[in-house]
Formats: C-alpha cells, structure tokens, sequence
C-alpha cells in the first residue's frame, strides 16, 4: 500500500466513482431495456387485438382475415415480425408471409378468456422471438372453435436499441466520472489543508519563529496538534532539566578541581616541585576533560528551537577578542569576511565552544595569519577556518575529529576539540570537513543551519 494519504484518496475516489458510475450504467441500461420492452409488448398487444378484429368465417367455415395488417414487415419474409393463427388441431392454419414456411411451437398452456401470455419462443433463420398470445373463440354451425392468435416481435430490435442507448449513454458517463474526479481533486486538496498547516506550523517551530502550534485547526486535527505541542513541552522541559544538571555538575566540579590547583601549589611552596607539576597536569587534564564531556552532554540533550538564533558575526567577534589577549593569538593577524545579518540556528554556548575549539585550534598551528569567511548555500551556511600552518598530511585527514587523536604530542592539548566540534556539528545536523590549504595550512569548513 503507498504511503500516500493524497495517492490513497485518489485511488479510493477513482474505484469507488468507477464501481459506482458502472453500476448507474448497468442499472440505467437495464431500466431502459424493461421500459422498451414493456413498449414492444404493448404494440404487439395492440396488434394481437387488430389481428383478432381481422379474424373472419367463411360460410364454407374456413378462416381467413378480413383485411392484412397495416405492418408492412408482416409481408417481407423474415422480416423479424410475424402472425400466426393455430386451430384446436393444426398448428400455423395462418400464418405472415414474414414467417415464410417456419411455423411457431408455442407450449401447450391454459388461457383466461380475455387473457394474454408472453413467451420467448425461437423463430426463423435462429431468431429469438418476444411472443404475445390470446384465445379467440368462434361459433360455426353451432360448434365452437377455439383459435391461438400470435404476434412475435425478433429480440434483436430490444437488443439493437438497447446497444445503441449504451453507445449514447457512455460518453455522458465518461464526463460525469471526470466531474466527480474533479470534484474529488478539489476535495482532496482542500481536505489536505490541514495537514499543511500542520507542516507549515511544524516548519515554524524547528526555524525558531514559534514555540508551539497555534490552535486555529479543524476539530478532527486538534488531538495531533494538542499531542505535538505536549511533545515540545515536554521536549522543552527535559532540554531545561538537561542544561540545568550540566550546570550544576560543572559547578559541583569547581570545587575538587579548584582543591587539587590548591594542594599543588601548596606542594611548590614545601619543595616538591615534581609532584606540584604532575598534581596540576592530572587537574588541568581532568578540567579539561570534564569541561569537554559537559559540552558533550549539554548539545546531546538538544535545544528548543526557538532559542536557536545567534549572529556569526558577533560571536566571531567576541571570541577574537578573547583570542587576541592569548600569547598565541596576539602574534596573528585575523582577517574576518562575515556578512555582519547572518545568524545561525544554533544555541549561543554552542556556537562558542564549536568556534572557540576551531579557532584556538587554528591559532595554534598558524605562523602568522588565519582567515574567516562564512557564506549562505540554501538553506545552510557555510563557515571557512583556514590558517597558514603546516598543514595535515592527505592520509590523516579522514582521522581529524576523533576522539584523543593528536598529531603532534609536542603540542599542548587533550585531542578533544575537534571531537567536541564534531560532536556539536552532528548535533544540528550539519557538517565538517577538513581540506589541505592550496600553499600549507589546514581548512576546516563548517556547515551549520541557517536561522530563519
């Protein structure tokens, strides 16, 4: 079965209007076909009562019609309507010169006086034959004889007529059934309606324009609409919860990081500088460690939509100037091509740490200059980090990204920021990619989604 509701619809109007006019065709055939034949039955009635009135005695009591019938098709032979007269013992004693030497069998049966039965009866040259027939009863010399009088029509007229109002009726059927298609295109689209309101109000809530569905729905919708806007909430609720425990967990780390800092000063002051150096490794290790799986959890646990929505150019701007206090960004210089109106749909920490990590990457690695372009490509924009280093070899680009992995051991660092920038990019469904520059140096280009 398709998984379309539209191709659903269209199929179900289309079997059920073509059932439907079929049975109409079927039902007004058939109608027609009684009414035609209950016309034909009343001519030959009208004519069994000429051929009655025709009916005369010789004086020498033989029987003979009085005048032929006004039908011109009783004297053509095998015209297709014939007469017929049958005494008490000879069949066809008279008969139409349309009958020519065919003689009707009529089966043996007992009729009223003023009564009149049909049959269907074969005829000649393999005619099937719609029959009328009646008694008429004569006295002669004081003897009464008993006549059959018959008046057969041949069936191929009632079918003849019947094709032809099938022939006629079809074309109209056609134009009915494109009406009724019509009728259920217009059906269809606007019962979809809806639906793409529905969408439509979706689309507004993941581009941040809104933080639920509106309630202007039809009755038959609003359970969904109420389900979905239940569904943000709690989605809304559990990102809160989310962002609050990571907060709190970073808060309740301060304290024993800030406690091993101390001891290991306290170490220096006593002489012990071995182990105040290896105490402020393992606590800077373990800071940065639990500052890298903080970010972690804070973008796996999601944003609400509407909260995504920060300029590019501000948080560039904000994070150089951090970087430019630091001894390795001091030295560079920046050069920043940023639309100053586009924004991303990302959240404002993310958005720090993603840049943070690629740019303090960058200014690691650059010996004197590092460059920033963003542009928009549909619905996404694409961010360029390139910096004049020495570059990545081709085979260890793919490698870029993992978790841990380091290069150059001789350079400060956990192997955790690029990860961490995968981590946040996957998050919103972007990409990253990391090119060799055309002289030395590395790119990272980035591509987050575009707020609305």
């Amino acid at each position: 079965m398709s998984r379309s509701l539209r191709l659903r619809l269209w199929l179900a109007a289309l079997i059920s209007s073509t059932i439907a006019l079929t049975s109409a065709g079927v039902g007004l055939i058939t109608l027609f076909e009684r009414h035609v034949e209950r016309r034909i039955g009343s001519e030959l009635h009208l004519q069994l009562n000429q051929l009655a009135a025709a009916v005369t005695i010789a004086d020498d009591g033989s029987i003979n019609l009085r005048q032929p019938l006004n039908d011109p098709r009783f004297n053509q032979p095998l015209s297709g309507l014939y007469w017929q007269i049958d005494a008490d013992q000879q069949l066809g004693l008279l008969r139409s010169r349309s009958l020519w030497d065919y003689v009707l069998q009529l089966p043996v049966d007992t009729i009223a006086p003023d009564g009149v039965h049909a049959h269907q009866l074969p005829g000649p040259n393999h005619q099937q034959l719609l029959v009328r027939e009646r008694q008429l009863q004569l006295q002669i010399k004081h003897q009464f004889l008993v006549l059959r009088l018959i008046i057969g029509l041949d069936r191929h007229e009632l079918m003849t007529a019947r094709a032809a109002f099938a022939a006629d009726m079809q074309p109209y059927l056609m134009l009915l059934l494109m009406a009724l298609l019509a009728a259920t295109w217009l059906q269809i689209y606007i019962g979809l309606q809806p639906l793409n309101a529905l969408k439509r109000g979706v689309e507004m809530v993941n581009a941040g324009h809104a933080r639920e569905l509106t309630s202007n729905y039809p009755s038959e919708v609003m359970p969904l609409v109420n389900a979905l806007n239940h569904l943000l909430t709690d989605r809304a609720q559990a990102v809160e919860r989310a962002r609050a425990w990571t907060a709190d967990l970073a808060h309740g780390l301060k304290t024993p990081l800030a406690a091993l800092a101390a001891d290991a000063q306290q170490l220096r002051a006593q002489g012990q500088l071995q182990l105040a150096d290896n105490l402020e490794q393992l606590a800077e290790a373990m800071r940065r460690r639990v500052e890298r799986e903080l970010i972690r959890a804070r973008v796996r646990a999601g944003t609400a939509p509407h909260e995504a929505h920060v300029a590019l150019h501000v948080a560039i701007t904000r994070l150089l100037r951090v970087l430019q206090r630091t001894p390795a960004g001091e030295r560079l210089t920046w050069q920043v091509e940023i639309p100053p109106d586009l924004a991303v749909a990302l959240m404002p920490d993310d958005l720090f740490d993603l840049l943070g990590n690629v740019l303090e990457n960058a200014a690691k690695w650059a010996r004197s200059n590092v460059w920033i372009a963003a542009n928009v490509t549909g619905n996404w924009v694409q961010i360029d980090i390139s910096d004049d280093g020495t570059g990545v070899a081709e085979m260890q680009l793919s490698r870029l990204g993992e978790r841990g992995l380091r290069l150059d051991q001789h350079k400060d660092g956990s192997g955790l920021g690029l990860a961490i920038v995968r981590d946040i990019v996957d998050a919103y469904g972007g990409a990253v990619r990391f090119e060799c520059a055309a002289n030395s140096g590395l790119i990272v280009r980035v591509q987050l989604p575009l707020a609305g």
